[in-house]
C-alpha cells in the first residue's frame, strides 16, 4: 500500500500477468491478483505517433484497458512498453509529440487517481509453447501467431468504484 498525499491509503495490487502480444502490436491477457486470485482483463493498443520517436525502435505507447470481469467496468491507461518479445511495461509521466487525448490520460487532474502499472517478461512463449498456453487460457487468440510474457504486474491507482462516486455527486 502507498500513502498519497491527501493522506489515503492507496490499494497496490500485485499479481501475475499472462499477455499475448499480437504482431499487430494489440496485447491481450489477464492479471490475476495475488492471493486473493482475482482476475481482471487486460486489453491494449499500439499508439501511433505523430512524430518520429527517438527513444528506439522496441519503444512504443500502448492504451491498455483493465477490465474488472465482475462488475463489467473498464479503466484505461497510458503504458510504456520496451523490448520486442520480453516485454516490459511502465507507466509515464508526460508524452511529448503523442495527440492530446493520450497526453489527457496521462496527465492527473481533477484530484482523480492515476493508474500506475510495471510488467517485466519472466517467462516468454513462442511457437508451440505459446499456441498450447494461447489454446488453454486464451482460445479466441489462437491461430494469430502470438507470442506470449509471463511476469510479475503491480497496479496501483485502479478503483472501479470512483465511477459510481462521481455519478452520485
Amino acid at each position: 500500500m502507498e500513502e498519497r498525499e491527501e493522506g489515503k491509503v492507496e490499494e497496490m495490487m500485485e499479481g501475475v500477468a499472462s499477455i499475448a502480444l499480437l504482431p499487430c502490436g494489440s496485447i491481450s491477457g489477464h492479471f490475476i491478483q495475488l492471493p486473493h486470485s482475482i482476475c481482471y482483463g487486460l486489453c491494449g493498443t499500439e499508439l501511433a505517433c505523430e512524430r518520429e520517436c527517438s527513444r528506439g525502435e522496441d519503444y512504443r505507447l500502448i492504451k491498455l484497458t483493465i477490465t474488472d470481469f465482475n462488475t463489467k467496468k473498464e479503466k484505461a491507461t497510458v503504458v510504456e512498453c520496451k523490448g520486442h518479445d520480453a516485454a516490459r511495461f511502465c507507466s509515464i509521466d508526460h508524452a511529448h509529440g503523442w495527440d492530446k487525448d493520450v497526453t489527457g490520460m496521462i496527465e492527473q487532474r481533477d484530484g482523480k487517481k492515476r493508474i500506475s502499472v510495471s510488467f517485466e517478461c519472466e517467462t516468454l512463449k513462442a511457437e508451440k509453447s505459446a499456441e498450447d498456453h494461447i489454446r488453454k487460457f486464451m482460445p479466441k487468440l489462437a491461430g494469430l501467431d502470438a507470442v506470449v510474457n509471463i511476469g510479475k504486474m503491480t497496479i496501483s491507482g485502479l478503483d472501479f468504484g470512483a465511477e459510481e462516486e462521481e455519478e452520485t455527486e
